[in-house]
């Protein structure tokens, strides 16, 4: 399977220069939930270094201009390489993804932010375009279908709109489904971070004082998680940034701190992740971990979705694609570079998955 071994450098970006309960039980309801929820085990709190923080935010950025063009055609031929040895292509390898669909049940799992829909500076105004939702929804039509976003459930449904998708929000720990009642879209499966809310909103209200003084910083309440986005901030507030955020930490010890693309993630310190969040909803749609006629597909841009790369990779069945123009390490198969390309092999796949069942409906002669 490509993207086995020999991993490049971490964020070495085309067109940029190159910068720095798998054991849950089954069941379903309440009896299920609570069974999951008692499987979420703590971790110990690690307070982050302010170093680590700056750093981390340093390699999830671009460079300067005139340090980008000059190392543009070198990384243009490390992401080519990249691309040809160890994470092809989803599109250009279509033919042998389709192979290990064959006779088997596909399940689609989706990012939002830089997969679905462009990154934008303001996140208030990710939207995806009316031609990605059309595809989303052929998707959903024909597989079963996830979206698994950092992003608050509720405001990822009101971006999307398609109540028969199910939605894990905040990092997986806030999991809605379609719903039989006319008088709801979706129901609550399971909120494994819910003893969390008061202190979480407490840290939200902190981080909102603390970093009012750092142009361009935007906290957003997430609901099980909080978002500090730094897209905005000039490189050198970095780093008071960062200790702001340090600060406020050291009085919520139930909280970790996490990096993303351009964002700051602070999450309860629980065993809990996108990869579980795929575990949760496979189980609950009756694909268990012995089940070999299942091919979970993940669709993701962002370092948490490598938490789910790394799950199927572990069960030794189902698709990572990586969404990216950088060359990076990453537990995924294959590669899209952007959103664009995503909805592309959204269409290709629901169309292959037509012409299957049109070949199946066609009498013999």
């Amino acid at each position: 399977m490509p993207g086995s071994s020999g991993r490049a450098p971490l964020f070495a970006c085309r067109g940029a220069a190159a910068v720095s309960a798998s054991s849950m039980l089954g069941g379903g309801g309440a009896a299920y939930q609570a069974a999951v929820v008692a499987h979420v085990a703590p971790v110990p709190s690690i307070r982050p270094c302010a170093s680590w923080v700056v750093e981390a935010m340093r390699a999830s950025s671009p460079t300067r201009p005139a340090a980008a063009a000059a190392a543009a055609a070198a990384v243009d031929a490390e992401y080519d390489a990249w691309t040809q040895r160890k994470h092809p292509s989803a599109l250009g390898s279509f033919e042998q993804v389709a192979a290990a669909a064959s006779g088997k049940r596909v399940v689609v799992f989706l990012d939002y932010d830089g997969t679905l829909s462009p990154i934008v500076a303001d996140p208030d105004m990710a939207f995806m375009s009316d031609e990605m939702r059309e595809a989303v929804r052929d998707v959903a039509e024909h597989f079963p279908a996830a979206i698994v976003t950092g992003r608050c459930v509720d405001k990822v449904q009101s971006f999307v709109g398609l109540p028969e998708l199910y939605y894990a929000g905040s990092h997986g720990m806030d999991i809605k489904g379609p719903s039989s009642n006319e008088e709801e879209d979706t129901k609550i499966l399971l909120q494994p971070a819910r003893e969390f809310l008061p202190v979480i909103n407490k840290a939200y209200k902190a981080l909102m004082e603390k970093t009012k003084s750092t142009p361009g910083a935007r906290v957003e309440n997430n609901k099980f998680c909080l978002s500090v986005h730094f897209r905005c901030v000039d490189e050198k507030r970095w780093n008071p940034l960062a200790e702001q955020v340090k600060a406020v930490l050291r009085d919520y010890p139930e909280l970790k701190l996490t990096q993303g693309r351009k964002v700051l993630e602070i999450r309860p310190s629980i065993m809990w992740d996108k990869g579980k969040a795929v575990e949760f909803l496979l189980k609950s749609l009756g694909f268990d971990d012995d089940r070999r006629d299942v091919l979970p597909v993940y669709i993701g841009d962002d370092r948490t979705d490598e938490d789910a790369f790394k799950v199927l990779r572990k069960r030794g069945q189902g698709l990572g694609i990586l969404v990216s123009k950088c060359a990076k390490e990453t537990d995924a198969s294959y590669s899209l570079q952007d959103p664009a390309e995503v909805m592309e092999f959204l269409v290709r796949l629901v169309q292959w998955k037509l012409r299957r069942s049109s070949s199946a409906m066609r009498p013999r002669v």
